[in-house]
């Protein structure tokens, strides 16, 4: 049967790589031409081109030229365990890229960033345990902060995930109520009862006082993260109204 050889223009043409390239993988014993013509050109055969594929293919994952040579040295079998890694890694890596996508989406959409995913499967703590650090960092050595880290101190970490995503949820309900009555006095019955709510969930991590609660009601209004993220439940200026609510509520009692 005829052999087919493959001369080195052919392969440029066939894979796009340059002259160059092929001399320097010859040069450096990645892949050496099968023969040389009789005026003393490479010549590639069939197995040839397909090493050459699988060295682009593995050059496409960034792996090495010196690794690439090392693997190609293994059997079949320990390639696949090597290459088994890799394609971990890669998972990985699509994975957090997915993630990445979904989130610019959704704060391109208007979703607050304190909502979003960031920072997650990273060296950078996510965002709500920034917040949390930062927390600590301000309050950290009052009593009320003890009293928080005490009693979340005794949950399991499941406990916790539950109890943080069913206080978001309920924080995010309170804002939607406080949001559906601002048209309507901050001393009104009405509101006063949503900032009771807000008052009783709260009351989940601590004893929610009036020094705590005004504490919490200036962060509301003063800190733009805070007012950005209440102010996406309504066209108005949700997080002032929710400050007047709230001092209102503390000065009465």
């Amino acid at each position: 049967m005829h052999t087919q050889y493959y001369t080195v223009n052919d392969i440029t043409k066939i894979t796009g790589i340059t002259r160059r390239t092929l001399r320097y993988y010859d040069e450096i014993g990645l892949l050496k031409a099968k023969k040389l013509s009789s005026r003393g050109h490479r010549l590639y055969d069939i197995d040839n081109f397909e090493r050459l594929q699988i060295i682009l293919f593995l050059k496409e994952m960034n792996l090495s030229l010196k690794d690439i040579n090392n693997i190609l040295q293994l059997s079949k079998k320990e390639q696949n365990i090597i290459l088994g890694h890799h394609y971990e890694v890669l998972s990985r890596k699509k994975q957090k890229l997915e993630n990445m996508i979904s989130n610019l989406e959704r704060f391109l959409s208007g979703e607050n960033m304190v909502d979003l995913d960031i920072f997650e499967n990273t060296k950078i703590p996510p965002l709500k345990e920034q917040y949390m650090r930062e927390g600590k960092f301000i309050y950290g050595e009052t009593p009320k902060y003890k009293e928080y880290e005490k009693s979340i101190a005794q949950l399991t970490i499941d406990e916790k995930d539950k109890l943080f995503t069913s206080f978001d949820e309920s924080m995010k309900e309170i804002f939607r109520l406080f949001a559906a009555h601002i048209n309507e006095s901050p001393a009104s019955d009405s509101v006063q009862s949503i900032v009771k709510q807000l008052v009783d969930n709260f009351e989940c991590f601590f004893v929610c006082d009036n020094q705590i609660l005004k504490c919490i009601s200036k962060t509301y209004k003063f800190d733009n993260r805070f007012k950005k993220y209440i102010n996406q439940f309504s066209d108005e200026d949700l997080s002032d109204f929710i400050y007047k609510a709230i001092i209102f509520y503390c000065e009465d009692k």
